[in-house]
């Protein structure tokens, strides 16, 4: 089975012509991701799925997460990555599409992250020597290792664990049932 990172590589060419048959270069993220994507397919853990809706582009992907394990087993949560331009010297934007109860993920979708942070002041944050299968582990730790009540974006559940653990559970597991089902 031919992985959709070989099959592009094979295809990959150095430069593309445009509409206008042009010669256009390819961008350094595009050459980065050839690669890069490869990697992360051949690294995904057990409970990720990757899905490019356009496989010539690379730089767009959605990533699902089934945790089997902790406060989200049994959901399934979609995120949305999208590779800036000036990738490798910023990191990916990551959006969590599904609502979720979570201290490290707000309402809005944002993440919590260090690796997905432009600078950050436990030297965890984002460095051109980081990779894409990086951002996929570390998202799926969000849901287990990674988790952290002590320095969370969404507020309002880290002090709903902190005053009753089994009244967030519970909320947890309201918002699988409403919004995260598998």
């Amino acid at each position: 089975m031919i992985t959709l990172s070989k099959k592009l590589k094979q295809q990959a060419p150095v430069k593309k012509e445009t509409d206008d048959h042009e010669i256009k270069r390819i961008s350094i993220r595009d050459k980065l991701l050839v690669k890069e994507v490869q990697e992360m397919e051949e690294n995904l853990p057990k409970t990720c799925k990757v899905n490019f809706g356009n496989p010539n582009q690379l730089h767009v992907f959605s990533l699902t997460i089934t945790p089997d394990e902790g406060f989200w087993h049994g959901g399934r949560f979609l995120f949305n990555v999208d590779i800036p331009e000036d990738y490798n010297i910023v990191p990916p934007q990551v959006v969590c599409n599904t609502r979720i109860w979570h201290p490290n993920i707000n309402e809005d979708g944002e993440v919590c992250l260090s690796l997905l942070r432009q600078s950050s002041y436990d030297s965890l944050g984002w460095a051109p020597t980081r990779r894409l299968k990086d951002v996929i582990w570390g998202l799926n730790s969000l849901f287990s290792d990674l988790l952290n009540f002590d320095d969370p974006l969404n507020v309002d559940a880290a002090d709903h664990y902190s005053r009753n653990k089994e009244s967030f559970k519970s909320k947890v597991r309201d918002y699988i049932q409403m919004y995260a089902a598998r």
